[in-house]
């Protein structure tokens, strides 16, 4: 019985680094232009790639950059939600045609 048990939990051990790898080949890679996308939109909320020339803070500042992105597309999307109809962008003018 001892042994029934040990070869079930030696199978159990040595197939969950295979599943584990098959779920995260279902993962796709990333273009080019989603990317570069990405980039723009950290830029955007204020992250330096080149940064001052200090490695040491790399994760921080990249790690800082993407709580404010998140940030900024939480109160986007609660905007979007909160408004009503088309936007507003467009002019209008009143009175009387010019002669």
């Amino acid at each position: 019985m001892k042994s029934l048990i040990a070869a079930g939990t030696l199978a159990v051990v040595f197939s969950a680094p295979a599943l584990c790898f098959a779920q995260q080949a279902s993962n796709e890679p990333l273009t080019r232009a989603q990317v570069r996308q990405d980039l723009v939109d950290l830029e955007s909320v204020g992250y330096n790639p080149f940064g001052s020339g200090d490695a040491t803070q790399y994760p921080k500042a990249i790690q800082n950059a993407g709580n404010r992105l998140a940030t900024k597309r939480l109160a986007a999307a609660k905007n979007a939600q909160s408004t009503y109809g088309p936007d507003s962008t467009g002019s209008s003018e009143s009175g009387n045609p010019a002669r």
